[in-house]
């Protein structure tokens, strides 16, 4: 496991990134004064943002519809705690955003490589959902079992 979003694990047989980047704030607004520099002040936290990058190569590794699952999960408007792999909690984070491009289709239309990056950005912890993010989707989210429908062509 290389982390959690919700329920939503990282890793190998789901979604692995490759590249993690974090980028944090702090606010200090400042109010002018004449003769003299500008007086600031510390107000608190600013933005916190991740952005996941990485590659799926769904013959060799990952989960097909992991991505989908994400996107379920972002269209459901919530917030999920983020834990790394080491133990680490990180706060309360909504998906603002996720981008993919496939490449190198076969014949039935399935890409075999998928590039992926997913937007993250913390909220306050009282937004979680306790769910964890598996209750989303027409189902109730009970869809994530389901075999692949192109699984039998990498068989």
């Amino acid at each position: 496991m290389m982390a959690a979003l919700g329920q939503f694990v990282f890793g190998l047989p789901t979604l692995a990134y490759t590249e993690l980047q974090r980028s944090q704030e702090w606010r200090h607004p400042s109010n002018s004064r004449v003769g003299d520099r500008p007086a600031s002040q510390y107000v608190g936290p600013g933005e916190d943002k991740i952005t996941l990058t990485g590659l799926q190569v769904p013959e060799f590794m990952g989960d097909r519809k992991a991505l989908d699952r994400l996107a379920d999960m972002a269209d459901a408007g919530k917030a999920y705690n983020l834990c790394t792999g080491y133990g680490e909690a990180l706060g309360c984070w909504v998906i603002e955003g996720m981008n993919s491009t496939q490449t190198a289709f076969i014949r039935e239309g399935a890409a075999r490589r998928v590039e992926f990056t997913i937007n993250l950005k913390r909220v306050d912890d009282q937004q979680a959902d306790p769910a964890g993010g598996m209750d989303t989707g027409p189902d109730g989210g009970n869809d994530w079992y389901e075999a692949d429908s192109i699984d039998w062509f990498f068989d």
